[in-house]
C-alpha cells in the first residue's frame, strides 16, 4: 500500500471533528461552489461534489437547501481560501486550509495560536513544498476488481486505488480531480464523497510528551470557525 493508504489510516484513527463543525465546514463549500459556478448542481460539478459530501455526511437536506439558497442572494458575502504554513515545536511543519470573509481576523488568529504555543508562523511556500496535494474520491465496492480499475484510471491520472470497510477510495494529484469526476459519472459509478488532501511526503516521529505539544497547538487551530484543515508531518 502506499502513502495515501496510510495516511487515510492514520487520519481515520483521529476525529474528523464534531459533526457541528463538519456541517460548518461543508456550509462554506457550498457557497464557494454556487459562487463560483451558480445553484444547479447537474452544471456545476463543484456543488455536485459538495452535495455527495453533505449527503455523505448526513447533513440533513433542508440545511443544503437553505445553505444553497443563502448562496445565491448577492448580499451573502463570499469566502476567499487562504493557506497558512508554519512550524509546530519539534520542527513538525503544519499548512492550514482556510476559507474566510475576513482576511484580517483570520491572520490575527492563526498567529495568536503560534505565538500562544510555542511554534512559528511562516511565509508563503515555506513548507508547502512538503506535502503532496492529492484529490480522492470514494466509491461503493460493488465487488470492483481494484487492479483491473487501477489499470484503467492510471489514464485520468488515479495513482492509488485501495478499498476500506466504508468503499473504494481513489487517490490522484490535485489537478486529476475533474477527469476522474468526469469518468466516473460517465461510467454510472456512484461518487459518495470527493475531496482535497495534502499528504506528507515525510513525517517524524516523536515522543508522546513531544506530540501533546504539536496536538495542542493543532487542536487550538481546528477550534477556529475559519479553519478547514490542518495537515502535519507528525508521524501518527
Amino acid at each position: 500500500m502506499g502513502r495515501a493508504f496510510e495516511f487515510r489510516k492514520g487520519r481515520k484513527m483521529k476525529r474528523w471533528s464534531a459533526m457541528a463543525k463538519a456541517f460548518t465546514r461543508i456550509g462554506k463549500d457550498i457557497v464557494m461552489a454556487v459562487k463560483e459556478g451558480g445553484p444547479n448542481p447537474e452544471a456545476n460539478s463543484r456543488l455536485r461534489a459538495v452535495m455527495q459530501n453533505a449527503k455523505a455526511a448526513n447533513m440533513p437536506k433542508e440545511n443544503v437547501e437553505r445553505a444553497i439558497k443563502k448562496a445565491t442572494d448577492k448580499d451573502t458575502a463570499n469566502y476567499k481560501e487562504q493557506l497558512f504554513e508554519g512550524y509546530a515545536p519539534h520542527g513538525i511543519a503544519l499548512l492550514i486550509e482556510t476559507a474566510t470573509d475576513n482576511n484580517n481576523r483570520t491572520v490575527a488568529n492563526i498567529r495568536s495560536y503560534f505565538n500562544k504555543c510555542n511554534g512559528t508562523l511562516g511565509t508563503q511556500g515555506s513548507v508547502e513544498f512538503m506535502f503532496d496535494h492529492t484529490c480522492n474520491f470514494r466509491i461503493p465496492n460493488n465487488n470492483i476488481d481494484i487492479e483491473e480499475m487501477e489499470l484503467e484510471f492510471i489514464d485520468f491520472g488515479a495513482e492509488e486505488i485501495f478499498a476500506d470497510e466504508d468503499g473504494i477510495l481513489i487517490y490522484a494529484p490535485f489537478g486529476s480531480f475533474g477527469a476522474i469526476q468526469k469518468e466516473l459519472e460517465s461510467r454510472g459509478i456512484e461518487i459518495l464523497s470527493s475531496g482535497f488532501e495534502r499528504i506528507p511526503q515525510i513525517t517524524k516521529k516523536l515522543t508522546e510528551a513531544e506530540m501533546a505539544d504539536v496536538e495542542k497547538l493543532i487542536e487550538k487551530i481546528e477550534e477556529d470557525d475559519d479553519v478547514m484543515n490542518v495537515y502535519h508531518t507528525m508521524e501518527e
